[in-house]
């Protein structure tokens, strides 16, 4: 029996973090027998997504830092009509060769506007084929508040007219869709729950750090990473520290940091075994982006969660406001993160009773493939609209 052949769609703008769930779940599609082809749109990082995964990099844009509202290339010139162009032309190509069965469009409609250019091209590509796709919206549990008018009516729009499925990678009973879409009701009849998209939990290991500093891709966690690093002669003895700096830091900063680094306190870019140092280390430290959470509530590790909130950004605050209500980590406000914030909210956190089971489902990648597997086998026998 031939594999459902997918299509994977990933703009990452500004961190690694929809790059990486998106990563996950098409790890676990392949490992469902499902043919993946992942489509990336934003600057390549090494190990994403797996290997085993048919990949297409789109000549790459990335945020201009001036809102999310204009992109710009791998050499900082902005996007303009010829390089939109050239990266419609390449998508449509991608799609027509591989023939999907499944579409899966990550974020848009409820975000991505900025690439609208080939995602709309993209949508009317697929009304025009014989036999259509099912076309999927995959996005996050919590989205951005704060849209300008008009906007969330755009979305129901074009989920209607576009879509078959709207895939919600969170647990319902964490938060659901409406608490930051308002008009989730009017879709209501195309929205599934996968649960958290978690990687599997930790194998057994020796502990190697005892409190893990990180800051997501590292674009805009320097000051987490500053403080943490201030707060750390000023603790009582942790053990090790290991400070996760991040891919897109800064290399002057980067290089400022390494030469502060000590026998108990070592200093990286990336980690590729970052859920399993949390499986046993006593404390995390970092900010609340979705896939470092579900990495925190796998390890089951304690946590001081700081949440990215500069430019009007409320997703993460929501994230960890919930957490700390659960009380499944201690919050701090970016706004006043300091050393010393730190200081009096890690013996909070280490006193954080995780004995219990996690009250949240987390293995959305498998049960995204379940819920497709569920979508293909009602097609049969019916013509896909």
């Amino acid at each position: 029996m031939t594999s459902p052949k997918v299509f994977f769609y990933v703009q990452h703008l500004l961190g690694i973090g929809h790059l990486a769930r998106a990563s996950r779940i098409a790890a676990a599609l392949r490992e469902g027998d499902f043919s993946v082809t992942m489509v990336t749109g934003g600057l390549p990082l090494e190990g994403f997504p797996a290997a085993g995964i048919d990949h297409v990099q789109l000549e790459p844009a990335v945020t201009a830092g001036d809102g999310f509202s204009k992109l710009k290339d791998a050499a900082e010139n902005p996007i303009d009509e010829a390089a939109e162009t050239r990266r419609r032309e390449q998508l449509l190509a991608v799609f027509r060769a591989r023939q999907p069965d499944i579409v899966i469009i990550e974020a848009f409609p409820f975000g991505r506007r900025q690439v609208r250019f080939e995602l709309l091209p993209l949508l009317a590509e697929i009304e025009r084929c014989e036999t259509r796709p099912l076309v999927i919206s995959s996005i996050r549990d919590i989205l951005q508040e704060n849209r300008k008018a008009g906007r969330d009516e755009e979305t129901i729009a074009l989920v209607r007219d576009h879509f078959d499925r709207v895939l919600v990678h969170g647990d319902p009973n964490f938060v659901r869709l409406e608490k930051t879409f308002p008009l989730a009701a009017e879709i209501a009849d195309k929205v599934s729950y996968t649960g958290l998209v978690a990687p599997p939990v930790p194998e057994p290991r020796e502990a190697e750090f005892d409190v893990i500093v990180s800051a997501g891709g590292g674009a805009v966690g320097a000051k987490l990473i500053e403080a943490a690093m201030e707060a750390y002669p000023k603790l009582p003895s942790l053990g090790r520290w290991c400070v996760i700096a991040g891919p897109n830091l800064d290399q002057a900063e980067m290089d400022r940091l390494i030469a502060m680094a000590s026998p108990e306190l070592e200093i990286v870019r990336f980690r590729k075994d970052f859920p399993g140092l949390l499986g046993q280390a006593r404390l995390s430290i970092s900010q609340a982006g979705y896939n470092t959470v579900c990495d925190i509530l796998q390890a089951r590790c304690r946590a001081v969660l700081i949440p990215f909130a500069a430019g009007g950004e409320t997703e993460q605050t929501t994230r960890a406001e919930k957490l700390q209500e659960l009380g499944l980590a201690v919050s701090v406000d970016e706004a006043t993160l300091s050393a010393q914030a730190l200081i009096e909210a890690i013996p909070a956190a280490l006193t954080l009773d995780l004995a219990a089971a996690v009250p949240l489902r987390l293995d959305g990648a498998q049960r995204t493939a379940a819920i497709l597997r569920e979508l293909l086998a009602e097609c049969v026998g019916k013509t896909r609209r």
